[in-house]
């Protein structure tokens, strides 16, 4: 059991969070990016550095990851390959992403590329406030509960 970190665009709060769940609970946490990204000594982060390019990053965590991981993104399609591999996505903002909710996610996210091809203004996430970083950690929390006593 591991969790990967889709770090280029994961909100700060969001890594701290992840970087005390993996000292508390003694989990392996991976963040990849393609940027270098500074950790904390720890003997359960570690980071990869992948070439700059589209998707590279996500590639990456797909190819590295195994059914039971988890997958912390915003990004729904990598939320989807995770999910084809058995693994579950976690979103920044506390949404747990699986088998069950990932199709509608999709389409949604299908629906509003397309509107913003044709010119309409879909607006932008709210900023990362107090309750998502809460929903984000009860989530994580119930996670590894669920899967460290297996």
């Amino acid at each position: 059991m591991q969790i990967w970190i889709d770090a280029d665009a994961c909100p700060v709060v969001v890594k701290d969070i992840l970087f005390k769940a993996a000292d508390k609970r003694k989990v392996k946490v991976t963040l990849v990016a393609n940027q270098a990204m500074s950790t904390p000594p720890s003997p359960f982060i570690k980071s990869i550095q992948v070439s700059a390019g589209f998707d590279v990053a996500d590639d990456e965590i797909v190819r590295r990851l195994e059914s039971g991981d988890l997958v912390i993104t915003g990004d729904i399609p990598l939320a989807a390959d995770a999910i084809a591999k058995g693994a579950m996505a976690l979103s920044p903002r506390g949404e747990m992403l699986n088998e069950g909710n990932i199709r509608a996610r999709l389409s949604m996210r299908d629906l509003l590329d397309t509107m913003r091809s044709s010119g309409i203004d879909t607006g932008g996430p709210a900023a990362l406030n107090q309750n998502d970083r809460k929903k984000f950690a009860d989530q994580l929390d119930s996670w590894l509960t669920k899967n460290q006593s297996k």
